[in-house]
């Protein structure tokens, strides 16, 4: 249980771990510190520095920014709280599990407030980043991947301070590994530079920049850093000597003179001096920004005076003067930039601007940031931006609002909730809108994934593919070999896909589909009329000379043209008998309704009925029977003789409640030897659903010249059925027929109805 315990504070770190803190902080910090050094022991990172070392530098650079110290009345001390612990949950006392158990997450809430877990809780999920910052490569992919981390980064926590602690952290790293280098170092310099830096710049915290920068560049180019080190010719803190030496002239002489300003300076590092000499090709001489301050004043007319002020102090140097504010920027940046000659013989940039045009720099369409990381995109920064912006204030903010609930609040306001961003197998970080699920994530992947997707592993456990995925979970898909969606996944109230482009894909597949089985209805109604005509052998092979008659471009197209009615059957008729062909009745039953077979009446002589001659007969619809098979007939009121098989169910019932009505019949000799006639069949089919598979059952029907008179299809839950109606010459023919449609690829089953 973790319990708070009133500690001395001992002198030395503990001192400096709760500087600006009032009593019950500070309590709270050094319990921290304690339950640290007991849960931590001599356990080390991966970078080779102790847990508890790292947790007392991250504690001590949060407390050099002052945070947690904001007011009298703040006893929680939550950051410098979770920098101690940020370890915890991995080391929480708890053999029983891999993972850390959820209830530590509760005793420390017990002991250290919601804020303060929060934020430990932040940490760790922030932890599923490291092999993927490692992975970023300077690449063009590499890049766009690395934006996405750093927005993960961003998304992936409730409360910014999350982020504010990992800078810290990667700080304190990059401080280790000053005099204890090792392998990581090298990968350790270059996420710096790719991810925490630019974070740090965008968050505005530059004291984290500036040190990130630096030393990460020391590190990846040792040599470069040296030799500028050397040409500035002096330290760092002579150089911020000389600053704090400038800055106070000015703010005497600027308030001598009646001007309201705000002045301040900081001296340019050495990684930016190196980029300023890389990119302008520069020579270290030709740099006059190497010191540099800012005034910031009321009105414009007091940037001229100001202006007017710093020339008099100094010699301005020629050609260095640039009047932002009389032609401001294309991004709008308005200020007033100079360079001039100190007394010591070097150089000095000095910026002025008002209060205005400064709050547009550093938050609007012209900070800092954007134009110098965007590049030539900055002028398209959407809504991403404006939210950093808005972060940016957050922590300019977070000295002036008491109340840290407040701020968290505020912040949560801001948050970036309009992107997740999950990974795949392989550590590619994904961005989808919020509500996304795994069927958006394979989609997003590839079209043919997303349709042949049948299952989805969040985080290793099966989930149901309209699961809503969440910031930093691992996504692996489960396809079959072909295959294609369910008409479900555009159900909106099962909320199977959240994006639009999966959606429009999944309709282009059904649409594909429908196409397919309408080119294969259009087929069999231009058969049926050319059998008719009788002119099968003569227009089979020049399909697309009958389509070019209609005005068509080819078959493919005259069969979906008479599918949807496009053409009529006076045109049919005509293109395929002439100008003097009578009007055609071909059209006057619809193509996916079964018409009466050609054996359908006595008078052909196909079948005898015993001891009756020449009596009305007609085959039954129920399971339309071909010769061989053995039939029987039974006696309507009207209709003449019904004609079933003798197995048939329909025929069986009626003869249960009417068996005086049964008759026998069989077929004629003339029957089973007829070459022309044609008898109605049902086949069943059923399939694994795939692209493609209506086609493949159409065309085999096309070569085994084959009439089909009705389609019915159905598809669910990845399995398709089929219902032809088609016209055959006996049931030999359909068995061969069966055997054949067996054949097909994903067919499972081909049954006679």
């Amino acid at each position: 249980m973790v319990s708070i315990v009133h500690t001395t504070a001992p002198d030395g770190i503990s001192a400096l771990l709760t500087e600006g803190l009032n009593a019950q902080a500070r309590a709270r910090v050094l319990e921290a510190l304690r339950i640290a050094t007991e849960w931590y022991g001599d356990s080390l990172l991966s970078s080779g520095e102790q847990t508890l070392q790292h947790a007392q530098g991250t504690a001590l650079i949060l407390a050099s920014l002052g945070l947690d110290a904001r007011t009298e009345a703040d006893t929680d001390a939550p950051v410098r709280v979770a920098a101690l612990l940020f370890a915890a949950l991995s080391h929480y006392p708890d053999p029983r599990s891999n993972d850390y158990p959820r209830d530590a997450v509760g005793q420390l809430k017990v002991g250290f407030g919601e804020t303060a877990a929060g934020l430990v809780e932040g940490l760790h999920r922030l932890g599923i980043l490291r092999p993927l910052t490692r992975a970023a490569q300077d690449s063009l992919e590499g890049q766009a991947q690395t934006e996405i981390l750093r927005k993960m980064l961003l998304a992936m926590v409730d409360d910014i301070r999350v982020v504010l602690i990992r800078l810290a952290s990667r700080v304190q790293t990059l401080r280790f590994l000053v005099d204890h280098p090792n392998e990581l170092r090298q990968d350790m310099a270059r996420e710096s530079l790719l991810i925490y830096a630019p974070l740090a710049n965008r968050l505005g915290v530059w004291q984290l920049k500036w040190e990130l920068e630096d030393r990460a560049f020391r590190y990846l180019e040792p040599h470069i850093y040296k030799q500028i080190a050397r040409m500035l010719d002096e330290r760092r803190i002579e150089r911020e000597t000389f600053i704090d030496d400038v800055v106070n002239r000015l703010r005497r002489q600027l308030n001598d003179n009646g001007i309201d300003a705000e002045v301040y300076g900081r001296p340019k590092h050495i990684y930016s001096i190196w980029q300023k000499m890389r990119n302008k090709r520069l020579d270290f001489t030709q740099l006059y920004d190497v010191r540099a301050v800012r005034i910031v004043v009321d009105s414009v007319s007091d940037c001229y005076a100001a202006l007017s002020l710093v020339h008099h102090l100094w010699q301005p140097i020629a050609g260095e003067f640039d009047d932002y504010i009389a032609q401001p920027k294309g991004n709008f940046y308005r200020s007033l930039h100079t360079a001039v000659t100190v007394e010591d013989g070097g150089a000095l940039e000095v910026q002025i601007r008002t209060k205005e045009m400064h709050e547009h720099a550093e938050l609007g369409v012209a900070a800092h940031w954007r134009y110098k990381e965007a590049g030539k995109s900055a002028n398209a920064a959407g809504a991403y931006e404006d939210k950093i912006a808005w972060l940016r204030q957050l922590l300019s903010w977070r000295d002036e609002i008491a109340d840290s609930a407040e701020w968290v609040a505020q912040f949560k306001r801001a948050q970036l909730d309009d992107t997740i961003y999950v990974l795949t197998p392989q550590n590619k970080v994904i961005d989808l809108p919020k509500g996304a699920t795994p069927l958006d994530f394979a989609y997003r992947l590839h079209t043919d994934l997303g349709h042949r997707c049948r299952g989805a592993k969040v985080d290793g456990q099966m989930v149901a593919l309209n699961t809503p995925l969440k910031n930093g979970q691992r996504v692996e898909i489960n396809a079959i070999k072909s295959g294609g969606p369910s008409r479900d996944w555009l159900n909106a109230s099962q909320a199977y896909l959240a994006t639009a482009q999966a959606q429009r894909k999944v309709r282009r597949w059904f649409a594909a589909q429908d196409e397919a089985a309408q080119l294969t209805e259009g087929r069999a109604l231009l058969m049926r009329e050319m059998q008719r005509a009788g002119a099968v052998q003569r227009m089979q092979a020049n399909l697309d000379e009958l389509a070019a008659k209609l005005g068509l471009k080819n078959a493919d197209a005259m069969f979906l043209a008479l599918a949807r009615g496009s053409i009529g059957p006076r045109a049919l008729d005509i293109a395929l008998h002439g100008e003097d062909a009578q009007t055609a009745t071909a059209f006057a039953e619809p193509a996916i309704t079964t018409r009466k077979s050609k054996m359908g009446g006595a008078d052909q002589g196909h079948i005898l009925i015993v001891g009756v001659d020449k009596l009305l007969t007609q085959i039954g619809r129920c399971c339309k029977p071909v010769p061989p098979d053995v039939i029987a007939g039974f006696v309507t009121r009207g209709k003449g003789v019904s004609i079933h098989r003798v197995g048939c169910p329909h025929f069986q019932r009626m003869v249960a409640k009417n068996p005086e009505r049964a008759i026998e019949a069989d077929w004629s000799a003339s029957a089973r030897q007829a070459d022309n006639a044609l008898y109605a069949v049902d086949v069943l089919i059923n399939a694994h659903d795939r692209q493609g598979l209506l086609r493949d059952i159409s065309e085999l029907f096309t070569r085994q010249k084959v009439n089909v008179t009705a389609v019915k299809t159905q598809s669910k839950n990845n399995m398709a059925r089929m219902r032809f109606t088609v016209e055959l010459k006996s049931g030999e023919g359909l068995q061969k027929m069966l055997l054949l449609l067996r054949e097909v690829s994903g067919v499972t089953d081909a049954q006679r109805v």
